[in-house]
């Protein structure tokens, strides 16, 4: 690796690029430990600061992970999701065996709390109002990937199994349709991109510097009234959104000429 002086771009964004393309390469494989910074400094000519700012850039992006009093690694796998509203309930209404399999959703909490300003939106009520939410975690064998929670009206749930902290042995929607009474029809989700609280830095284990993707997702029974309101929140680079769908055709050319019509 080496740095080009007379070139637009920082230094540090030169050894970021550079050791990017490495891993891509397969210089270093997922899980395999880098150089230390002072040995990636010695061998470029730089400042271990100018090292340790690409490493950071790396680490933002995903593509690098730190651990304290070990050393710097290549990322395993990153997080793939397609679970916005139709992944979430699938081609049909079942079981979801295959999330199982790859993910550990952890209860973590059920009760009433002063609803989110986006949650309260949502739900057409003043912010603040106490809803009940019920809050997970999910995590892979690595890590922890994804906190959430899912809120309801108190009317709507009260005396209900919604609001016992346990875990059912279907999809929550399942279970909200039977408690309630009210079968989800549409869904809406809106994503955006913010850096985390020190609660979600801490619980999801990235730096409070990592970005994070964060899901607002709404689901509406058939008069278009919320049943349910739910949030996620994933580490940015190490989660990848994808969506799978159909292109329209063109639209057919109308007749120039459609000649006699007889009625």
């Amino acid at each position: 690796m080496q740095i080009n002086p007379g070139a637009a771009e920082f230094p540090h964004r030169q050894i970021a690029d550079q050791l990017k393309a490495r891993v891509r390469r397969g210089d270093w494989a997922p899980g395999e430990r880098l150089p230390s910074i002072p040995a990636i400094a010695e061998m470029v000519g730089v400042a271990k600061q100018t090292v340790q700012r690409a490493v950071d850039q790396l680490r933002v992006e995903g593509v690098l992970i730190t651990k304290p009093g070990s050393g710097t690694y290549v990322r395993g796998t990153r997080r793939r999701l397609n679970r916005l509203s139709r992944g979430r309930y699938g081609g049909f209404r079942g079981y979801h065996t295959d999330l199982a399999a790859r993910y550990r959703q952890q209860l973590v909490g059920v009760g009433r709390a002063p609803a989110p300003p986006e949650v309260a939106d949502a739900f057409g009520v003043p912010d603040g109002t106490e809803l009940l939410v019920r809050r997970h975690l999910v995590r892979t064998e690595e890590s922890p990937v994804e906190v959430g929670a899912s809120w309801f009206l108190p009317a709507d749930t009260a005396g209900t199994s919604l609001e016992r902290a346990e875990a059912f042995g279907r999809p929550l929607y399942q279970e909200a349709e039977e408690a309630i009474g009210r079968r989800y029809v549409t869904a809406a989700d809106t994503i955006s991109a913010r850096q985390p609280s020190r609660e979600e830095a801490e619980t999801l284990q990235i730096r409070p510097d990592t970005p994070v993707l964060h899901l607002l997702h709404v689901a509406y029974d058939g008069a278009r009234k919320p049943i349910e309101v739910a949030q996620a929140t994933w580490p940015g680079p190490m989660t990848t959104l994808t969506e799978e769908y159909r292109v329209p055709g063109p639209t057919p050319e109308p007749d120039p000429d459609p000649g006699l019509v007889l009625g």
